[in-house]
């Protein structure tokens, strides 16, 4: 059994929690957290369990990690807070652990990663003999192995299109939505996570990702930004109300163009309400959010992800299904050598030894 440290227990923390103990060959040996309201709490309460697991939530960074786990989920968020989280992931693999965690999109493409990234987890790495795997869902498993695998049916391909439809009014991270991406703000308001290169920044590793797995060369990455205002006031359940004439829904596009075409696209359609931009993509099903691949060719081949979790909860599924890619590769990173992968490396395995477990 691997003794696993799941270190964070907001979104991605529950789900992780929940996956470690599901896991035949991991066993849960520590939960760290940050709220000091959260210290001394079950962890089977803390991810959202009807049991308890006999493992207590602690702040206690040093001791978690002298006891050198064999592997370290690691769910804090690193969108705003980027040094700290490069910072904590290093002290995980010095001290040997494998590391998995959706957090530093620059690490996603780790080929590719600005070396103030890069160099100090390969320098974690030599010291400590640890290794780190960064995946997600989008980006993460949506544009890259799912993409990837689905192309090999084709018999000839001329375009991929990833996208990632959603109704954030479900995503329970309110100054994520209402301040990176904007919701809510009116429409000269400039949110972070559209700035201009920002896209390419989260998302053009991927891009990269799938032109290596596709033996092709890309001329450049670009990107597209459609924004659109709210015509009436919306009231969401998570995160309250959202005011006619602010920003309501965000299309946007990156583009990996070969040959002078865009062949490799990942888009992003986000709203906070349906009733903004309903002439824009919508699930299939209707309902709060799905992932969809398409391939351009012969066939034409579409397939369309709809994950739920935690009460039928589309943003809650989208989470788990990226903690199930992150947890299933641990078992498979402490028997490669250490290193720093990406999505290319990492086998998506069957889940095997978890059918019918409960």
């Amino acid at each position: 059994m691997i003794s696993t440290v799941v270190w964070g227990t907001g979104n991605v923390g529950r789900a992780a929690i929940r996956a470690v103990d599901a896991h035949p060959a991991l066993k849960l040996a520590a939960v760290l957290v940050h709220n000091p309201e959260k210290v001394g709490r079950d962890a089977g309460e803390l991810g959202g369990l009807d049991h308890g697991l006999g493992v207590t939530a602690t702040d206690d960074i040093d001791a978690v990690l002298a006891a050198a786990p064999g592997a370290v989920v690691y769910a804090a968020t690193g969108d705003i807070r980027p040094d700290e989280a490069l910072d904590d992931i290093g002290r995980a693999i010095r001290a040997g652990a494998v590391v998995v965690t959706p957090a530093l999109y620059p690490l996603y493409d780790q080929r590719n990663a600005p070396p103030e990234f890069r160099d100090p987890v390969l320098a974690a790495i030599a010291d400590g003999g640890g290794s780190l795997f960064v995946s997600g869902v989008d980006p993460g498993w949506g544009n890259d192995v799912l993409p990837l695998l689905i192309s090999g049916l084709g018999t000839t391909v001329d375009a991929i299109r990833c996208q990632e439809i959603f109704d954030y009014s479900t995503y329970e991270q309110e100054d994520s939505v209402r301040h990176l991406i904007g919701m809510g703000h009116p429409m000269d308001y400039e949110p972070l996570m559209l700035a201009p290169s920002i896209p390419t920044m989260v998302w053009g590793g991927q891009i990269r990702l799938m032109a290596r797995a596709l033996g092709v060369e890309l001329d450049d990455i670009r990107e597209t930004l459609e924004r659109r205002a709210l015509e009436a006031t919306v009231s969401t359940r998570t995160m309250g109300e959202f005011e006619a004439g602010t920003q309501g829904a965000v299309r946007f596009e990156v583009q990996g163009i070969v040959g002078g075409e865009p062949r490799i696209v990942i888009e992003h359609i986000t709203r906070i309400h349906a009733s903004c931009a309903p002439d824009w993509p919508t699930p299939p099903d209707g309902g709060d959010g799905a992932h969809r691949v398409i391939i351009e060719g012969s066939p034409r081949i579409e397939v369309t992800v709809e994950a739920t979790d935690e009460g039928e909860n589309r943003s809650a599924g989208g989470n788990a299904t990226a903690v199930g890619r992150l947890v299933g590769a641990i078992d498979w990173l402490v028997d490669a050598e250490p290193g720093l992968y990406d999505a290319l490396d990492v086998p998506l395995r069957p889940a095997v030894g978890r059918l019918g477990r409960k």
